[in-house]
């Protein structure tokens, strides 16, 4: 028996109708109340989310960390455990029952768990070149957590508590084709570029996970973003091929992990260096024109 009484999820969508129902019907057997909060879709991602028992609401997009924040506030949550998933990800059985069994046996000073993340690319799992497993804090206590205020790589946080993790896959399976996939990481990578401006400008004043070396994943994948950083702007998509697709071992994932690391690491890597380049350029590296342009058009 499935003890769904302790979980909530919360789907951010925007035009997610060949997703939502895989998603919503994998999460079903383990949680009570499902919440998408709708960027006004004009598909029939809300028809095909309301006929599967979900709550839909409704808000504007500014970013994913203040949707999802938003879901938070204005959803009506009476789970104490909320659940963080996209609507092109689902959720396997191991998973669900782990995360069930979890919640039922805690502690009270437990606040999140951690779940593995695996990514499906043009039908193939990628399983080397650092992508599986990677943990992330998906599940967490209502009231205790929120997703940190950035434009890029958000983290849910604890504000308070202990986490840990459990087995089984929370899956990114997206079903679109390159043209769109292209198309969403030109937006990723100018919302890269603006974190790392903000960074560089010192007023990143929203980023809540600490960059630790021996910390958790978050946080040590935020200590190696930052030494990526580090590197000479176009040297670093070169290096980050390299590591990943070389030494990681990215190429046992055969032609869909070749398209995946020259794509995701090395062209978007190298757009979101040229995004950085722009920006600069134009204003001439000074870092208060730059600070001014941010807070004009990328407020958190």
């Amino acid at each position: 028996m499935h003890n769904s009484t302790f979980l909530s999820a919360i789907i951010l969508t925007y035009n997610e109708e060949i997703h939502i129902a895989r998603c919503i019907k994998s999460l079903q057997p383990y949680v009570k109340e499902i919440f998408v909060v709708d960027s006004f879709s004009n598909d029939n991602t809300v028809k095909i989310a309301e006929e599967l028992g979900a709550e839909v609401y409704q808000n504007p997009w500014i970013n994913y960390a203040t949707q999802f924040n938003w879901g938070l506030q204005n959803c009506p949550i009476k789970t104490p455990w909320v659940w963080r998933i996209d609507a092109d990800e689902y959720i396997d059985k191991t998973l669900g029952e782990n995360v069930n069994k979890c919640i039922t046996d805690a502690d009270e000073k437990l606040s999140g768990i951690n779940i593995k993340r695996k990514i499906v690319f043009l039908g193939k799992p990628l399983l080397h070149g650092t992508w599986y497993p990677r943990w992330n804090l998906k599940v967490f206590k209502y009231g205790k957590g929120e997703c940190e205020n950035r434009w890029m790589d958000e983290h849910i946080i604890l504000h308070e508590g202990t986490s840990t993790q459990v087995e089984g896959d929370q899956t990114d399976d997206n079903l679109n084709n390159i043209t769109w996939w292209t198309d969403k990481h030109n937006g990723y990578a100018t919302r890269e570029a603006v974190d790392i401006l903000y960074t560089q400008v010192k007023t990143d004043k929203n980023s809540s996970v600490k960059s630790k070396l021996f910390g958790n994943e978050a946080e040590r994948l935020r200590w190696l973003k930052n030494r990526y950083n580090k590197i000479p702007l176009f040297v670093r998509p070169f290096f980050n091929f390299f590591y990943r697709y070389i030494i990681r071992g990215g190429f046992r994932d055969g032609k869909q992990g070749f398209l995946w690391h020259i794509l995701q690491g090395f062209w978007y890597r190298m757009l979101v260096d040229a995004k950085v380049w722009e920006i600069k350029k134009r204003f001439n590296n000074d870092n208060n024109k730059i600070k001014e342009f941010l807070e004009s058009n990328f407020k958190l």
